[in-house]
Parts: structure tokens; sequence; C-alpha cells
């Protein structure tokens, strides 16, 4: 079947394009997510099929996946290793179950594959403690406040989602070459969505001889058409201070040097012109900053900022979770300010407002 007739299967069978150069794509689902898919990637090697990533833990994303493997020409137990750009469960959710499957090694960066380590070993009790914590000094009110303490309270404590995500075997050590005979794959970290994130350059000539420097896997770094999710990923036990957003806009600019020819991205499709994207996202970042530091013209703590800023929906139509994120979010971007010296926060203040300088 060509790889035409594949794509345009999409009622009949799995979405598979082929990039040609021993390269695919599977649009793997995520259920109830407005982003409707990964795109796992899957690279011929000499030892065999590697996956770039694997999709939630889901029924029918398995099925659409080893689906995928066998219109690309594989069975599932060809698989010799999985690749992970990220440890988020729409990346790596099916790693344990490939694993199974087939026998292949899974691989992550050190700094993601702790923070696996630490789910997996979390007393969710501990953690709700933890959540309560810093949504209190973030200045969230009581009444979203109230149903984390009543949980803990009354012993209503669940396990926490990524629990069971699967340990790598293998490390992907920033800058090296992976050991994957008869091709060039050569990982590239770009902290910021995640402290581990990773893409993973393929140095080989483009199969359609485009200009440029091979192709990117560029897992959630770099999108043609969303800003990823920039927020705090924080160990209880590390009071070290971070700044993902500088990671990731100096992750940006890092990516942008590598100019390669072909984007291949996690989500919504391939592209070209990585440089240009790169200077999108920084343009937008720099408005964004802009944006916030006005806000800050009156003092507002990490939840008062969070509810003024703009979202892709109003702030009363956040779901309950997903404001914990957005709040995430904004003290990412207060931090950022802070340490460019745009903002401050108020003496004596508590919970601590900040205010622009």
């Amino acid at each position: 079947m060509t790889a035409a007739a594949r794509t345009g299967a999409a009622e009949a069978g799995p979405r598979v394009t082929d990039h040609r150069g021993g390269v695919w794509s599977i649009a793997v689902p995520i259920p109830d997510n407005p982003l409707g898919h990964t795109l796992v990637h899957l690279v011929e090697t000499g030892r065999g099929p590697v996956l770039v990533d694997t999709g939630w833990d889901d029924p029918d994303a398995w099925d659409t996946l080893t689906a995928g493997i066998t219109a690309c020409g594989f069975d599932v137990t060809d698989l010799h290793g999985v690749l992970i750009t990220h440890h988020h469960p729409d990346h790596h959710g099916l790693s344990a179950r490939v694993r199974e499957a087939s026998g292949a090694w899974i691989a992550m960066h050190a700094a993601d594959a702790d923070v696996v380590r630490r789910t997996r070993e979390a007393e969710p009790g501990r953690w709700l403690d933890y959540l309560v914590t810093k949504l209190t000094a973030a200045g969230a009110p009581d009444e979203h406040l109230a149903p984390l303490r009543a949980a803990r309270a009354e012993g209503r404590v669940r396990g926490l989602p990524g629990q069971r995500a699967a340990l790598p075997d293998r490390e992907i050590t920033p800058g090296a070459l992976l050991d994957l005979p008869g091709r060039r794959l050569r990982a590239v970290w770009t902290p910021g969505h995640t402290p581990g994130h990773v893409c993973l350059h393929l140095e080989e000539d483009h199969p359609a001889q485009r200009p440029g420097h091979g192709r990117l896997f560029s897992g959630d770094h770099l999108l043609p058409g969303i800003s990823p999710h920039i927020g705090l990923y924080e160990d209880p036990d590390d009071t070290t201070p971070t700044d993902p957003l500088g990671d990731y806009l100096a992750s940006l600019e890092h990516v942008a040097r590598l100019a390669p020819a072909e984007v291949l991205p996690a989500h919504q499709h391939a592209f070209t012109d990585a440089a240009g994207r790169v200077r999108e996202l920084l343009v937008h970042h720099e408005e964004r900053l802009a944006g916030l530091r006005a806000l800050l013209a009156v003092p507002r703590t990490p939840w008062q900022l969070a509810e003024a800023m703009e979202w892709n929906r109003p702030w009363e139509r956040i779901p309950y979770g997903s404001r914990n994120i957005a709040v995430s979010e904004a003290e990412a971007h207060l931090r950022h300010l802070v340490r460019r010296g745009l903002a401050e926060a108020v003496p004596g203040s508590e919970p601590v407002t900040y205010r622009a300088v």
C-alpha cells in the first residue's frame, strides 16, 4: 500500500504517514483531549524499528499504535527500542506495554527519569499535602483548597497519575549519538516543557533534498501552531530555585541553530523553517511577559495573576484541575520576570504578592 493510501484511509485504519527514508508517523489518539492525538514516530534501524514516544495508556491508543506499526510493515514484536522525548502520559504512557510485548528497551533523559521515579514512589497523601501548601502560598482561595483538604482529612487519597509509568532501561545523554545501527540520531537536551525534555536530531540528508541539516523529532518543544505549557516541576525535598521558562527560551535558541530541513513534532503536523517558528515563539513569550508585567502594576499573588492572564477560555470555564496547571504556568513566568529584574516580591506580603519593577 502506498503512503498516500495509508494516510488517506483514516476511517479504514490508523492514520500513518510515510516521511520517507525509513521514518513514519502514527497518529495515536489521546482520550478526551483537544489535541486529538500524539504523533508517534517509527524509525527503521539496522537492529529493528525504534519508536519515538508511544502514546497514551489506553486500549484504543494501543490498538491504533499496533495497527500503525503493522501499516509501516512491521510487527510490535519487531521493536528494538523506545526513545521518550519526555515523561508526559501522552508520550510515555504505553511504553511499559510496548516493552512487555516486544522486549524493547526504553530510553529517557535522567531528569525526566527522576520525575517518573519520584511519582512511582510517592505516597499520595504527602503529595496532596504538598499541593495544598503550594496552592496556599500562591494565594488560592478557600473554595479551591476546601476539596483538597476534605479529601486529605477523610482519607480519600487516590493514586497519583503516572504511578504506573515505566522506568527507563537506558539514559539519553545530551549531545550523544544514540546506539542505532545505520542511523545518525543525536540527542538534544531541550528543558523547559519538562526538565528532561529531549529533541532528537536525525543528522542525515533529507530524503527530498530539502535545504537544511537533517530532520528533528521535536516532541512538544517545537510545535507548528501551539506554544507548550511551561510550568514548575519541583521535588518537595529540593528547594533549589529553577527557571523553566528561561530554560525553554534558551532551548529554543539552541534548536534554531541546528537549522533542520524539517521538523517532525509530536502534535499537529510536520513543518519546515524551524528558525522562523522559533522567532515566532520568542516574540510570543516576550509579548506575554510584557503583558504580565503590565498586570503587575497592581500587586498580585500568583493565583490572582493566573486569573488575570489570557487563556484559551475564560477563567470561570477553566476546569478545577486545569486551574492548578494555570497557576503553575503563572508562577513560572513570575519566576522568570524576577530573575530578569522586571518584577519583585512585595516585602512582608502573605501570601506573597508580586509587583513590576
